[in-house]
C-alpha cells in the first residue's frame, strides 16, 4: 500500500465527495510519538481493502489543511491523529496510543 499525501483544499473537497471509504493520517515529523503511531500503523495496513485512499498529512508543513480536516470532518485537532471517512463523513476518529488498524477494520461496513 501507498501514502497518497494530501496537499490541497481540492484533495480534500474530493475525499468529501467520494462514497465509499478514504483514511486520513495526520502526523507530526517534529513528535516521536506520531513516528511511533504511523510506524506501527505500516505494519498494519495491509489488512486494510486495498482499493481504500490512504491520505497522508503532514500536520507541520500543511497546518491551514490540517485545520481544515478538523473543521470539514468536525474533530477535534489531535497529532496524530487517523480518521476513518465513509461517504464524506468521519466514522471513527483515532489518536495518539489509540490508532489501530484493527479497529478501523471492525467499523467497515
Amino acid at each position: 500500500m501507498n501514502w497518497i499525501q494530501l496537499e490541497s483544499p481540492e484533495q480534500l473537497t474530493k475525499i468529501k465527495q467520494q462514497q465509499g471509504y478514504s483514511l486520513i493520517f495526520k502526523h507530526s515529523t517534529r513528535c516521536s510519538i506520531s513516528m511511533m503511531a504511523k510506524r506501527r500503523f505500516e505494519m498494519d495496513w495491509a489488512a486494510l481493502p486495498e482499493n481504500m485512499p490512504l491520505y497522508f498529512l503532514d500536520l507541520i508543513k500543511y497546518r491551514d489543511i490540517s485545520h481544515q480536516v478538523a473543521q470539514e470532518f468536525h474533530v477535534h485537532h489531535e497529532s496524530p491523529q487517523l480518521l476513518l471517512i465513509k461517504d464524506g463523513e468521519c466514522i471513527l476518529d483515532q489518536s495518539h496510543g489509540g490508532i489501530s488498524v484493527d479497529e478501523a477494520i471492525s467499523v467497515l461496513g
